[in-house]
């Protein structure tokens, strides 16, 4: 709030801020579609965002075009969920935790990139979803990001991804279920490179 109130006092305010959110906000809600309308959850990661983007609310009353980046999980191979679950699909120790069934709301690292330019230039305020149109199960993405590193995948405890991303990131990342689509940005005109996650991850391992 401090940032947002700040830019509020200037004689001259920015005309945009892009606010980092994501799409932890929106909690657990199983096979539900979710666009930028979506209930938030009750969970940790949720009240966080929650908190977060109130905390922008100075910025928005004093007229600044406001978005809030409810970013899914990026893929890239510099950092992030990728990077760290590489190395061991490139073992043949990858694969689906839980179920399988629950839903990862995923975006290239170029989409990502391009949403935000795309967002600075055009008249977008609120919560916009920076996610790929097609999200995937965690059994969907096993399969997939082994297919493309030609490795075969497995079943995993929720223990080694605790132990690799802690308790509270790992089971927001791969036990929690949000199904998040982008309807702000397709609205708006946006065109994803990567709308599917297998070319998206090809091009990345290519």
């Amino acid at each position: 709030s401090l940032l947002a109130t700040a830019l509020a006092a200037m004689d001259q305010p920015p005309a945009v801020l892009l606010s980092g959110s994501a799409i932890g906000y929106y909690g657990e809600h199983g096979d539900e579609i979710l666009d930028e309308s979506g209930t938030p959850g009750s969970d940790f990661t949720a009240r966080v965002c929650i908190d977060w983007e109130a905390a922008a609310q100075p910025a928005v009353d004093a007229g600044i075009r406001v978005a809030f980046l409810r970013t899914g999980i990026v893929q890239s191979t510099e950092g992030g969920a990728l990077a760290k679950q590489l190395p061991f699909f490139k073992l043949g120790l990858g694969g689906k935790v839980g179920s399988g069934k629950q839903y990862i709301s995923w975006i290239s690292i170029e989409d990502e990139v391009r949403a935000i330019q795309f967002l600075l230039t055009h008249e977008l305020a609120g919560a916009v979803n920076l996610t790929a149109p097609e999200p995937v199960t965690n059994s969907e993405y096993t399969k997939i990001l082994g297919g493309v590193l030609h490795r075969p995948t497995t079943i995993l405890p929720i223990t080694g991804p605790r132990l690799l991303f802690g308790k509270e990131l790992a089971d927001s990342l791969l036990l929690t279920s949000s199904r998040v689509v982008p309807a702000a940005l397709l609205e708006a005109g946006f065109t994803f490179s990567y709308p599917e996650l297998e070319p998206a991850l090809a091009a990345l391992l290519a």
